[in-house]
């Protein structure tokens, strides 16, 4: 058994304990968008948005209603989209609704209004694991996860006030109200925790521990470096390698979780001016089918980065 094989053994058997049995029809839903891509988001498979959605609908039926599907493991689980399927060489489907990755099986995992659901085919040498992407805001701000919408708290380091202001206005601008915290405060697990801060500032956050022991523990594929100052950002390939560094005033935008924790949006970057940048972007246009965003000057860098880019 592989380690993906493995690692999802739980998820297919849900999937295939509810694969057969309808979620009822209830009164329906509306307004669910779904996106595939592969390779990390940066190439386009297709995607709609369904303005009207059965009660009975689950990510699986989703999917099967505009794509064609092959499943297995009895029908709970995916094997290709439009012909696109996974390989033996670690590189398989994954799916996230509202930019979290998904814990049931995609047979198993109604969606609920307002939904984003995001299938993205890569490879998972590095992580067979990515708990949160960012891709899909403006959620998971606005409609949370399973028809439960999270409050949102915001921590802000002291000499990054410009950016907290930018990011508090850009979530006040579509609908979410975030209370302030002290920096380093735990914002529990049923609130989604937006930092914002230079690394030298946050590296003591969980979230930011998690980046500094790669994308096996944070899913996320950069890293500051060196990790005391974090002077410079490292962009890593879907292998985990480092294939880029970026100086100067360089940001980053990422997202990660634990267990079935809300996650945790870094605001962060080398300096106030990285931050700054990294703000700006806290946009849909500019995060769209990102799994997380590096930024420098005028250049949008989405991670991980192919090796040349």
């Amino acid at each position: 058994m592989t380690l993906r094989v493995a690692a999802t053994a739980s998820a297919i058997a849900a999937a295939v304990a509810l694969a057969g049995c309808g979620l009822g029809a209830g009164k329906g839903t509306s307004d669910v968008a779904l996106t595939v891509t592969r390779d990390f988001g940066t190439v386009p498979v297709g995607s709609t948005l369904e303005r009207q959605v059965p009660g009975s609908q689950t990510v699986m039926r989703l999917l099967e209603g505009k794509f064609h599907v092959s499943t297995r493991y009895g029908g709970g689980f995916v094997e290709s989209i439009n012909g696109l399927s996974g390989t033996s060489a670690r590189r398989d489907w994954f799916y996230y609704v509202n930019g979290m990755e998904a814990a049931l099986g995609e047979a198993g995992t109604s969606v609920h209004h307002g939904d984003r659901v995001w299938w993205d085919l890569h490879d998972w040498t590095a992580t067979d694991s990515i708990p949160a992407v960012v891709g899909s805001y403006p959620e998971p701000f606005q409609h949370g996860l399973g028809g439960r919408r999270w409050p949102t708290t915001l921590a802000c380091a002291t000499d990054t006030n410009a950016a907290c202001t930018q990011v508090a206005d850009k979530l006040k601008a579509i609908g979410v109200p975030a209370s302030t915290q002290a920096l380093g405060s735990s914002s529990g697990t049923d609130s989604i925790a937006v930092v914002v801060g230079t690394w030298q500032d946050i590296r003591g956050q969980l979230a930011a521990t998690l980046i500094e022991h790669g994308p096996a523990s944070s899913g996320i594929y950069a890293r500051f470096s060196p990790a005391n100052t974090g002077s410079s950002l490292e962009l890593l390939d879907p292998k985990g390698q480092v294939v880029r560094t970026l100086g100067g005033s360089a940001g980053l935008v990422a997202a990660t979780a634990q267990s079935s924790a809300a996650p945790t949006w870094l605001i962060t970057g080398t300096d106030a001016a990285g931050v700054n940048a990294a703000a700006a972007a806290l946009t849909t246009a500019r995060l769209r089918d990102h799994f997380a965003l590096a930024v420098t000057g005028n250049t949008d860098l989405p991670v991980p980065l192919e090796a040349g880019a």
